[in-house]
């Protein structure tokens, strides 16, 4: 139960879905909701696990992606502040196991609410359910161009796209070759030739732990 007025102010900010349903529902969600806080690197659900509590982040990022029994990962999205994990939403619903891994890639504030509640309110509040199906339609989207990037396109060119994406946060990149391989479901020593030719070609240069993005337009052009 959330009963701090300070803290039911500071939720309905992040999530304004808050703001426009009935003062009977806000009632029913803070006192089903629990405000929690789980460390960076923490597994918060398993492939096959029961989807028992949904969870809304309020801050920090959470990680959602497929491991192979090779050992080789996949990112298929990562949930951030104000958001919540798609695929426990459809398991609660559906009533079936969490089909991935869901980690902690910082500190996380989340509020839970248990899958009971999250269930029944969808057909009790509009705004709930449009946030669900939101999150569907959103998730829905990022996972199918995922799909898309493996089937159709070469490793060098789904690592120059990558490189590009995160330009938009500036031009140095801090992941190690083992981070971006796991983002793309490949592995180290294939993510480290591509760079190896891309710093000959003069586009990044490498660093221990990081990357510097040196000729965007070169990236660009490569696509």
């Amino acid at each position: 139960m959330i009963e701090s007025r300070q803290q039911q102010s500071r939720l309905s900010q992040q999530f304004p879905l808050l703001e426009n349903v009935a003062p009977e529902f806000r009632q029913k969600f803070f006192r089903s909701a629990t405000l929690v806080s789980i460390a960076a690197g923490q597994t918060i659900a398993s492939e096959g696990s029961e989807c028992a509590q949904l969870a809304l982040v309020f801050t920090g990022t959470v990680r959602v992606y497929k491991l192979a029994a090779s050992g080789r990962e996949i990112t298929l999205y990562r949930v951030g502040q104000g958001d919540s994990c798609v695929l426990t939403a459809s398991c609660i619903m559906s009533e079936t196991p969490f089909p991935a891994i869901a980690e902690t890639e910082t500190d996380v504030e989340a509020v839970i609410i248990p899958s009971r509640q999250a269930s029944e309110w969808m057909s009790e509040s509009k705004p709930w359910s449009a946030f669900i199906f939101g999150l569907v339609s959103r998730r829905l989207a990022e996972v199918i161009t995922v799909l898309e990037s493996v089937a159709f396109h070469r490793m060098d060119e789904r690592i120059a796209a990558y490189l590009i994406a995160m330009a938009a946060q500036g031009t140095t990149v801090n992941m190690t070759h083992h981070e971006i391989a796991a983002d793309l479901g490949s592995t180290r020593e294939v993510v480290s030739r591509i760079l190896k030719g891309f710093e000959e070609k003069g586009w990044v240069t490498g660093a221990r732990g990081k990357l510097t993005i040196n000729n965007l337009p070169g990236l660009q052009a490569f696509l």
